[in-house]
């Protein structure tokens, strides 16, 4: 048997629009979504507190507030690795994207 290409275990994308319904995939699990969803509304709370507070102290809870949920549920839930590790900016736009989708209805929470 031969071992996947590396293109296969990690894909790579032309824009956001091919990378979304992967972002999406790897983010299935109920649970795990809205982990996803609280982290980002707890760290964008903190984040604009930090701002309007000037606060600077805080931007690390914010990012901490961010990403610890969410990387939760990928280990515990999804069983896969975020993939923020691979497509940073991508899956920071993926994360405001789901979120503003199921604020609006468009996706189930």
């Amino acid at each position: 048997m031969t071992a996947p290409s590396t293109a296969r275990r990690h894909p790579q994308f032309a824009n956001f629009r091919e990378f979304y319904p992967h972002y999406l995939g790897q983010h299935s699990n109920p649970v795990s979504r809205r982990l996803h969803l609280g982290g980002t509304l707890l760290a964008l709370v903190i984040g604009a507190l930090a701002l309007l507070r000037g606060r600077w102290q805080w931007v690390p809870l914010a990012l901490a507030a961010g990403y610890l949920p969410a990387w939760v549920g990928h280990f515990f839930f999804e069983h896969n690795a975020p993939a923020t590790l691979r497509h940073p900016l991508y899956s920071l736009r993926g994360d405001f994207t789901m979120l503003f989708e199921t604020l609006t209805g468009r996706m189930r929470w």
